[in-house]
């Protein structure tokens, strides 16, 4: 079977979630700050799965490689904090165009003060390496997961799938609580993750179907413990996960602010219904 372990799971969601940080910076949108607060947030995470993992495994590949997630993930943090002042380059843009418009309706030419243009800006590159780092640690936690017969390509697809969906989720819900501090944020970066977390859904399903999988709990060749009630329950997470995804994106085609609020309550949800999804078969199947 595949175990559950603290460790792994704690590197696949900050893996998962330091990707899709990249996905998100590489646009060049969203100010610096939602960048300090998703390493901060990962790098927190990261140090906890390796923490667990020299305290519970005995794993050193996957421990070493959490480090280099937590040192990749500083160094990023370190050097957007020093290039602080050169902003993003779309957020200099929307500064520039609002200047001209109050310039236009006012007859006023003022110097707004917003990023400066020599200083060189973060490189949204950095935020790759981490991830890159994570992903070879999860090539050596799939592997501490992987008991008795259990095959090693299903395990390691279970975790990789599981980093990406986790990760996909788990930024929709934080970059749309990013637009109460950046209101003037066009929708293109959120609704890219919504995307994402749509295109990695069926991965992460397939992959808890997959042989030895949860088919096996629904027809009781396992047994969960609760008369196969947690199969079905994890049914409804999976089901419901995408509900919300496609909810949520049905709402951010209203033009209303409110709507980016809307979503990102209807993330919240799909947060835990996505948890379910991944934790619940990884619980039965361990």
């Amino acid at each position: 079977m595949i175990e559950l372990d603290a460790a792994t799971f704690c590197l696949q969601w900050a893996t998962g979630g330091l990707l899709f940080l990249w996905v998100t910076t590489r646009r060049r949108e969203v100010g610096i700050g939602y960048g300090w607060l998703m390493r901060a947030t990962y790098g927190i995470i990261a140090a906890i799965g390796v923490v667990a993992g020299f305290r519970y495994g005995d794993d050193l590949g996957r421990e070493l490689a959490g480090i280099g997630v937590v040192v990749a993930t500083s160094v990023a943090l370190a050097v957007s904090v020093v290039r602080r002042k050169a902003g993003v380059a779309g957020e200099r843009e929307r500064v520039a165009v609002k200047s001209a418009r109050i310039t236009a309706m006012t007859g006023i030419d003022r110097d707004i003060d917003g990023p400066r243009d020599d200083v060189p800006e973060f490189p949204p590159v950095l935020d790759l390496i981490a991830p890159a780092i994570g992903v070879i640690g999860l090539l050596f936690g799939a592997a501490a997961a992987t008991q008795g017969d259990a095959s090693y390509v299903v395990s390691l697809v279970r975790v990789l799938a599981g980093a990406a969906f986790l990760g996909a989720v788990t930024d929709a819900m934080l970059l749309g609580h990013w637009y109460l501090v950046q209101p003037g944020l066009a929708r293109g970066p959120l609704l890219e993750l919504v995307r994402w977390t749509a295109i990695t859904w069926p991965v992460e399903v397939v992959a808890m179907l997959l042989p030895t999988g949860m088919v096996s709990v629904l027809n009781g060749s396992i047994d969960d413990g609760y008369g196969g009630m947690l199969g079905w329950f994890w049914i409804a997470c999976a089901i419901g996960t995408i509900a919300l995804v496609a909810v949520t994106r049905a709402a951010l085609k209203e033009r209303y602010y409110s709507a980016v609020m809307a979503a990102t309550g209807l993330l919240y949800l799909a947060i835990l219904t996505a948890f379910g999804t991944d934790l619940v078969a990884r619980a039965v199947l361990a």
